[in-house]
């Protein structure tokens, strides 16, 4: 076994999870990155505002993405990106409820994926007054990036989980959520919406 994982990170147009604008991923293979990606993404009608708020925090507005390849186009390169790994995040609730949201959104297959957050192995692993994702990557040992830029922070959350492996002496994720008593969730998987035929 070795620690292999990929992170992901979402940014989205507005309140709504299924407003997916931008996705960041990071893979790691025996403890180091070895490969990053990330694209804009046109999130699907009615979740397709952009709120004034949102563009604050990641610069994304609604014209950069008019070109950016919808939900249901970027999906395939995402799953094979991510492949047979488990996807960690931080918050990863937040995430894995943007794949679930945005999927039925629109009546896209969902992938099944097992995930973990990064924000629950910092709790346990670091003695800071935050755990956001700026705090806990310096914790880690790693500071400087772009927050809300998604494959800035997809690499900062997977520094937090290499350094928490390393401090728990972990040789995987199923090791590392043992070690530390965090929970290794699961996305269930769905299959796409039908058509509906008019005769």
């Amino acid at each position: 076994m070795s620690l292999d994982f990929t992170a992901i990170d979402f940014e989205t147009a507005n309140s709504s999870n299924a407003s997916a604008c931008a996705v960041g991923l990071a893979r790691v293979r025996d403890g180091a990155i070895v490969a990053t990606a990330g694209w804009l993404i046109r999130p699907p009608f009615p979740h397709d505002r952009f709120f004034e708020i949102n563009t604050r925090i990641h610069g994304i507005r609604e014209q950069d993405v008019v070109d950016a390849p919808t939900w249901a186009e970027q999906l395939p390169d995402l799953c094979a990106f991510i492949g047979d790994d488990v996807a960690i995040a931080h918050n990863a609730g937040f995430d894995m409820s943007v794949i679930r949201r945005a999927c039925e959104a629109t009546g896209t297959a969902c992938p099944d994926l097992t995930y973990a957050c990064t924000v629950q192995m910092s709790r346990r692993t670091y003695d800071i007054p935050s755990h956001r994702l700026p705090a806990a990557a310096a914790a880690a040992g790693y500071s400087g990036f772009v927050h809300h830029e998604a494959v800035a922070d997809a690499v900062a959350c997977a520094h937090i989980a290499i350094d928490a492996a390393r401090r728990a002496a972990a040789p995987d994720i199923t090791s590392l959520a043992e070690a530390l008593g965090v929970r290794l969730g699961r996305l269930e998987g769905f299959a796409a919406a039908a058509e509906t035929i008019f005769a």
